[in-house]
């Protein structure tokens, strides 16, 4: 299962990369750690919608490792 969320969190990641270098070609992996820094970014609601789409993800996934400790 955690092979599983990882290969997802890595293909929605390069989703909202490739998003991004739509609106901003220059933009690097590093800057969608702080996309209110980039107005075309912030604004956007695509890419707002596929980046709450990504942070849902890392929250399964730390909620199923936390579960995983527990057992």
């Amino acid at each position: 299962m955690e092979k599983l969320l990882d290969e997802l969190i890595f293909l929605q990641k390069e989703k909202l990369l490739t998003l991004a270098k739509r609106l901003i070609p220059h933009i690097t992996p590093d800057d969608l750690l702080q996309p209110n820094d980039f107005p075309d970014l912030e604004l956007n609601p695509y890419f707002r919608y596929e980046e709450g789409i990504l942070e849902g993800m890392m929250s399964v996934r730390m909620a199923f490792l936390a579960e995983r400790q527990v057992r």
